[in-house]
């Protein structure tokens, strides 16, 4: 499986190059925007990981680009630059994940898994299920036409639940590809987050109720 890395630091670059490579992907890493977008357009790729602050280009603009031409492979960005504006930024250039630097190396291939394994499901880019809607790309939902404010995890929690709509998904999943990993998480914070969206999420007007299954974990379905 072939991971394309755009870093144009030698170092960070190596060592993602080297870990991704130790893990069984096949890595091909550039250094700027212009042979990213040359490599991106060979196709063959599973999954980019982009540098945010490149020379000439952002990662933001390789982002774009590459959606620009079709191409839906899963694309990480990886930046030191940690606010609100610029993960929604980079959500919106077409980006699926971000992840700030310095980071665990294990938290990044736990990242790329989620990625590989969201993609590899399709997850369509417009779930409906009653009366909700939830655009799965920039996680934005209404309930018969009105916004509902979601948190980044609210909307990524519930994106999954209703991506498997009627099907049971167990806690770990949910840490894994929520929280990205289960290492020093308490998994209690999967049934408050469920909470939050019950509290959202009202089975009289959207037609959704997201049930506990004793032992195994959570399921969307429409209500009655």
């Amino acid at each position: 499986m072939r991971i394309l890395v755009v870093e144009d630091d030698d170092q960070m670059g190596e060592l993602i190059e080297r870990g991704l490579s130790a893990e069984g992907y096949d890595v091909v890493r550039v250094s700027n925007g212009v042979d990213a977008l040359i490599a991106a357009s060979a196709d063959g790729f599973a999954l980019a990981a982009i540098d945010v602050m490149l020379p000439h280009m952002s990662g933001f603009e390789i982002c774009r680009r590459i959606r620009e031409t079709g191409n839906t492979m899963p694309l990480l960005l990886l930046t030191a630059r940690d606010t609100v504006d610029d993960r929604v930024f980079g959500l919106d250039s077409g980006a699926d994940d971000y992840l700030t630097k310095p980071f665990a190396f294990p938290e990044l291939t736990a990242r790329v898994r989620a990625l590989l394994r969201r993609h590899a499901m399709g997850t369509p880019p417009i779930l409906e299920l009653g009366a909700l809607v939830l655009d799965s790309r920039d996680l934005t939902v209404t309930v018969a036409g009105r916004p509902v404010p979601m948190s980044p995890k609210e909307g990524a929690l519930l994106r999954l639940l209703c991506s498997r709509a009627g099907t049971t998904v167990s806690r770990t999943t949910i840490l894994e590809e929520v929280w990205h990993g289960t290492g020093h998480i308490d998994p209690n914070i999967v049934d408050q987050y469920v909470s939050y969206l019950r509290r959202k999420i009202d089975p009289s007007t959207s037609g959704v109720r997201i049930v506990t299954v004793r032992g195994s974990g959570y399921l969307a379905e429409a209500a009655e």
